[in-house]
């Protein structure tokens, strides 16, 4: 999101300059068609375009001039999108991927390495899997060899390759894979040794790196959250945040804050405008220092789209605080747009283009009027300058991250406004540690305390907010919803002067809202903030959804029926699933297979050693192979890690026969461990397998146990006994034919002091809190 200013506003008569609004529009649905277009279309796609614009040239007359520039730019957009989309699929890379060759390849580093939260198929367990992104330099196969230039995304899982510099040659062999259809990618390189350095990386690069090692030097004695936080807030680094302090980040509407934008340029030109004027500088020096401290941030963020994007949002901003005119800044910002799609096609598909375009236009369009107008009730000009943007800022964003999200905010316009006075402190203090560390590191651990006292009231401003009950509304993550949500707030912003003129009509407004709003209150916030693991209300089944990041989770089991598992994953706005654990092929655990896979991105389906039932084998794999989802068998011992969620298989060892169900007594068991709470997850083991795990497996300190075979009698005390559960989970289907749960069972869990939780009375449980504060949250029937 974008910083901006409420200055002077233009008077009411002045009318907007909107003449390359349109246009900019046109371009950028010109390129997001063009970018989705195959490499062969190329040819059709160009001259389409020239008949546009032929067609365009003929009408160019002063009537039609609106609509001819918006032909021409829509022209544009859509001819740069299919020649880059050309570009990139020309040469032999395309046949090499779809044929998976072995390479050698030269490569050089175009971004910043990451830990990548998921698992590929060829990704062994256990393994850190690390994504470069890259531009391949030479591809040879052995007798073949040939220099191109062709954007590529390495998958690596040595550890050397996390350390790497942007604009650093190297030498590897690989697989190379295809790329999925619509990225700006000629292939994937699959890695799994170490790179081989060619030379060093160019000086800038080197200095931004370690410039930015040292700001994580210096907050490294800060607590936890503040050591995270303080990096992104300065240039986006996030990879130290807590995944807590992430959701509650979503749900307040903060995460703006650590995505390296316009609000960062436009605080660090500010203060280094402000350190100018005060030090005499004026004329044409004043300008250049601000182009000097603008090119320094983006060159310690790192020079990349994302980041040239926020440079371009951030000097509308500073146009906007310079001139307080919204004509000359709503046609710059048009420009820019307009410029940005044609330099680099590929951001017309990026959300986080389109959140700065809307934060910019939001500033720019509404809160300069809205100020005025609180201004005009008595508000002081700083604080209706302090409600005006924030409100403006979210509001046209609103649909893009309900689309995102599945969630509307309703802390979000407060939390930014309580945390507003500490972004600058912290972000400008953060910065002055940062160039301190290249000097001394006494002075920028110093800054990075000094750092940390506001980026803690940033933290607290998001626990808090993300505390307040119901502080999201659930909303369609679709494009349907975001269009209806732009159309009430449009329709909001634009009814609102008038009724606020009708006290009648105000009172009724006010009395819908409170009606509303009391309504909210009186439903349950679902999911709940800071979630770790969902039992889905499925029936008489088991489905459990275990948190791996924001709209990520591992599926444990799927339940019955299709349609309730996607509905418990819609509820929790999981769209990647990076791997689904069906601990044994009866019905009530797997039946719901598709319906995980009904628009998801799943990595990998995992199954235990015991292959009956077969024709739900069968099934399984059927269903499976039509997703293009590998199937894997895991075994005692195997070590998983996804995103914070680690686990360790404890059971089956053997299969047992002769006492019990074999398929339940073969049930995968694993304990898995997130945010510091443990969990027992166990199928449907019986006191037979029960009593073999306790000889084979001392167990530790369990938090919460998925009690075994939906809480049925056939369970081993002295396996309850040992476990010791806090919280306790039984899934089950209401009146089933079995009498599951057990009361006999229910009792013993409660005489040991669990709290006990069934979702045939419950509905979905959720588990949530950290470890010092567990909780076990009921969403109600």
């Amino acid at each position: 999101m974008t910083a901006g200013a409420v200055g002077g506003v233009d008077p009411p008569a002045a009318r907007l300059d909107l003449r390359l609004v349109l246009p900019a529009l046109a371009a950028w649905l010109g390129a997001i068609v063009g970018t989705g277009t195959r490499s062969a279309d190329w040819p059709v796609l160009v001259a389409g375009c020239a008949a546009v614009v032929l067609a365009a040239a003929v009408a160019w007359r002063r009537a039609w001039l609106a609509a001819a520039a918006v032909l021409l730019c829509a022209t544009l957009g859509l001819a740069v999108a299919g020649l880059r989309v050309a570009q990139i699929h020309l040469g032999p890379v395309d046949g090499l991927a779809r044929r998976r060759a072995a390479v050698e390849v030269t490569l050089v580093v175009t971004g910043d390495p990451r830990l990548h939260l998921g698992r590929t198929s060829g990704q062994r367990r256990g393994q850190d899997l690390y994504v470069v992104p890259a531009r391949l330099l030479v591809v040879s196969t052995g007798a073949y060899r040939a220099g191109i230039r062709s954007p590529v995304l390495v998958l690596a899982t040595d550890r050397r390759w996390q350390d790497l510099l942007p604009g650093q040659h190297l030498t590897t062999w690989g697989r190379l894979e295809p790329a999925r259809p619509g990225q700006p990618l000629a292939a994937v390189v699959m890695v799994r040794g170490p790179p081989r350095l060619v030379g060093r990386p160019p000086v800038v690069q080197r200095v931004a790196g370690s410039l930015r090692a040292g700001l994580r030097g210096a907050v490294r004695g800060l607590p936890v959250a503040e050591r995270g936080l303080v990096p992104g807030l300065v240039v986006g680094d996030t990879s130290g945040m807590p995944a807590e302090l992430v959701d509650e980040f979503r749900t307040a509407g903060l995460t703006h804050l650590v995505a390296v934008s316009g609000a960062n340029l436009a605080i660090v030109c500010g203060f280094v405008l402000w350190v100018g004027r005060w030090a005499g500088l004026r004329g044409r020096l004043l300008p250049a220092c601000g182009a000097l401290a603008l090119l320094g941030f983006v060159i310690l963020a790192r020079p990349q789209p994302s980041v040239l994007r926020a440079g371009a949002m951030g000097l509308v901003g500073l146009l906007a605080l310079a001139t307080g005119r919204r004509r000359g800044s709503l046609a710059a910002l048009g420009a820019a747009v307009l410029a940005l799609v044609v330099v680099d096609p590929w951001l017309a598909r990026s959300y986080g283009f389109a959140l700065s375009v809307l934060a910019t236009g939001g500033l720019l369009l509404l809160a300069g009027p809205w100020a005025e107008r609180l201004r005009a009730t008595g508000v002081p000009g700083p604080v209706a300058a302090a409600l005006a943007v924030p409100a403006a800022a979210q509001v046209a964003c609103a649909p893009v991250i309900a689309l995102l999200s599945g969630q509307v905010s309703l802390v979000a316009v407060f939390a930014n406004l309580l945390a507003a006075p500490a972004v600058a402190p912290a972000t400008v203090l953060g910065v002055l540690a940062t160039l301190a560390g290249g000097f001394s590191a006494r002075i920028a651990v110093a800054l990075g305390w000094a750092a940390g006292a506001p980026a803690w009231w940033i933290v607290a401003v998001a626990h808090r907010s993300a505390a307040v009950p119901h502080a999201t509304l659930p909303w369609a993550a679709s494009w349907s919803g975001a269009l209806l949500l732009a159309g009430l707030l449009l329709a909001g912003v634009l009814l609102a002067p008038r009724v606020a003129r009708h006290r009648r009509a105000a009172a009724a407004s006010a009395v819908t809202l409170l009606v509303a709003c009391t309504i909210r209150l009186a439903a349950p916030a679902w999911p709940p903030v800071g979630w770790l693991l969902v039992a889905c209300d499925v029936g008489q089944g088991d489905a459990l959804v275990v948190s791996t990041g924001p709209h990520s989770a591992v599926v444990v089991d799927t339940g019955p029926d299709p349609s309730l598992v996607d509905r418990c994953l819609r509820d929790l706005r999981v769209r990647s699933v990076p791997l689904v654990l069906l601990t044994h092929l009866h019905a009530d655990h797997v039946e719901g297979l598709p319906g995980v896979l009904r628009g998801r991105r799943v990595g990998e389906v995992m199954r235990g050693l015991y292959d009956e039932p077969a024709a739900e084998l069968v099934r399984v794999s059927r269903w499976a192979a039509a997703a293009r989802v590998p199937i894997t068998r895991t075994v005692v011992g195997d070590r998983v890690q996804v995103g914070p969620l680690t686990w360790r298989v404890v059971w089956p060892e053997r299969v047992i026969d002769g006492e019990g169900s074999t398929p339940n007594n073969s049930s995968v068991v694993v304990v898995a461990e997130t945010g510091g709470v443990r969990l027992l997850l166990t199928g449907d083991v019986e006191p037979a397998a029960q009593r073999a795990i306790l000889t084979r497996w001392k167990p530790e300190q369990i938090d919460v146990l998925k009690v075994p075979h939906h809480g049925s009698a056939y369970q081993e005390p002295a396996f309850l006994a040992a476990v010791h559960p806090r919280l306790a989970v039984i899934c089950v289907g209401v009146d089933n034919d079995y009498g599951h749960p057990a009361p006999e069972t229910v009792r013993r869990l409660a005489a040991l002091g669990a709290v006990v939780g069934r979702t045939d009375r419950d509905g979905p449980l959720a588990v949530a809190g950290p470890a010092a504060h567990l909780r076990l949250v009921r969403a109600g029937r």
